[in-house]
């Protein structure tokens, strides 16, 4: 009994409680009802006077004949200056005037109504108000047009959307013309670097190579960018006396900082070759210079490779000649029997390191047919699709080569120089000294070689 007794009492709760909510229901109800009738209610005169867009009737001459207290209070205007009075193209800008008769007015009556047309009114106090117009003849029964109704909505957020996409259009056409002409600028500014630097370069290197005689020479001078003045140089002058003395080296670096390496490297070695010929000496000159001029916080070297011509006195031609190498790869040797081999120049170390470096002179001869080729590291290390080029590839080109005159290889290393394409990272200088094939003796013993001999047979 007193179990039920208490589970009798909560449900009597819950009960209270649900009569709560369903007089709560239908008060919201009944709310809800009263905001419906007055809706009803609302008469057709307010809905029109107060719309949220301006409505103005017009006669087919474009007179107001009515207009909604909506548009006039955008307009600042009182109705009794507009109503019989004024024409619908009296609230336009001058702008609006010329469209309303060469276009609005036209379609309308050709096509009895218009929708989004987009116009400019002009408010009491001299300012725009931009609208979308939408009009529509109404008509009698027998289809005779009687009044124009007219209705605008304000465009004043759709015109001012426009205005900031016209607006970041041209910010995006003038940083576009902006980008352009700087681009343009900038190959402009480009193309006259990379004249001044091609003028440069050539400065650095002679314009040609002098004729020696009994000896056939021939250079060549790849540049990997023309944005970069390289650090590659060669020489070959005239120390009288019949001797002659040349050089090629390579300058650590780029741009104008090893073009002034270079620069003084070269001279120095041609000064340096006239006082004293020896290799040694002149390579040995060129590191004190070096070594004084690039000491401290930005130190400067190169590798260099000096020799001297000496020709034969034995008069079968040909030439003695003396290389020494300051840390320069070491020389390729074509001899006309075939087959080719690297002249090497053993203890050389980098011009510019050390106060005094151990330099050795190493002494061959060029007989007729060999040809002696001094290059840059900018060849070997060339990339390819298996490794770098390497002293093993060049060596196998060169037997492959032989034997072969100094112009015929430089043309062969040159084209071997271009088929590297982007492999090729570094300026390659390449120097090739040959003596021409000696000609073979026409034995006296021959027919043709005796004038008085018989002409043979037909």
């Amino acid at each position: 009994m007193m179990c039920r007794a208490g589970q009798d009492s909560p449900a009597g709760a819950e009960d209270g409680r649900g009569s709560e909510g369903r007089g709560a229901n239908r008060e919201r109800q009944g709310s809800h009802a009263a905001a419906f009738a007055a809706l009803l209610e609302d008469s057709a005169d307010d809905l029109y006077e107060n719309a949220p867009c301006g409505y103005l009737s017009t006669m087919l001459d474009g007179t107001i004949a009515r207009i909604n207290d909506t548009l006039l209070n955008w307009l600042g205007r009182r109705r009794e200056e507009l109503v019989g009075s004024r024409r619908f193209a009296d609230l336009l800008t001058v702008g609006g005037k010329l469209y309303n008769e060469t276009h609005l007015s036209p379609l309308l009556r050709m096509q009895g109504e218009v929708r989004g047309i987009a116009l400019d009114l002009k408010a009491a106090d001299g300012t725009r108000l931009p609208v979308l117009v939408a009009s529509t003849v109404k008509t009698d029964a027998d289809g005779e047009p009687l009044l124009i109704r007219t209705t605008v909505t304000d465009a004043r957020d759709r015109r001012a959307y426009e205005q900031e996409l016209l607006r970041s259009r041209r910010e995006a056409e003038e940083a576009r013309r902006r980008a352009e002409e700087a681009h343009r600028q900038s190959e402009e500014d480009r193309r006259r670097l990379q004249s001044v630097l091609a003028t440069l370069q050539r400065s650095l290197l002679p314009p040609t190579l002098p004729a020696v005689p009994g000896l056939e020479a021939a250079a060549h001078y790849h540049t990997a960018s023309p944005d970069h003045v390289g650090g590659d140089f060669y020489d070959l002058f005239d120390l009288g006396g019949g001797r002659w003395a040349f050089f090629l080296g390579d300058v650590c670096g780029k741009g104008p900082e090893a073009a002034a390496v270079t620069s003084l490297a070269r001279y120095t070695l041609r000064a340096a070759a006239m006082h004293d010929p020896d290799p040694a000496a002149v390579l040995r000159t060129l590191n004190s210079v070096m070594y004084e001029q690039y000491t401290g916080d930005d130190p400067r070297y190169c590798t260099v490779i000096s020799g001297l011509l000496v020709p034969r006195p034995d008069g079968e031609g040909g030439f003695d000649i003396a290389v020494a190498s300051g840390g320069h790869p070491s020389a390729l040797l074509l001899r006309d029997g075939g087959g080719a081999a690297y002249l090497p120049t053993p203890g050389g170390v980098l011009i510019g390191i050390l106060p005094t470096p151990p330099i050795t002179v190493t002494r061959t001869s060029l007989e007729p047919g060999d040809t002696l080729v001094l290059y840059t590291d900018g060849l070997t290390e060339a990339r390819t699709e298996q490794d770098r080029y390497g002293d093993d590839g060049l060596l196998a080109f060169a037997e492959d080569l032989a034997p072969s005159g100094a112009v015929a290889t430089v043309k062969a290393l040159a084209a071997l120089l271009d088929g590297f394409g982007d492999g090729l990272d570094d300026d390659t200088a390449i120097l090739a000294l040959g003596v021409p094939p000696a000609a073979l003796p026409v034995p006296d013993d021959l027919p043709s070689a005796r004038p008085d001999a018989p002409k043979p047979p037909c």
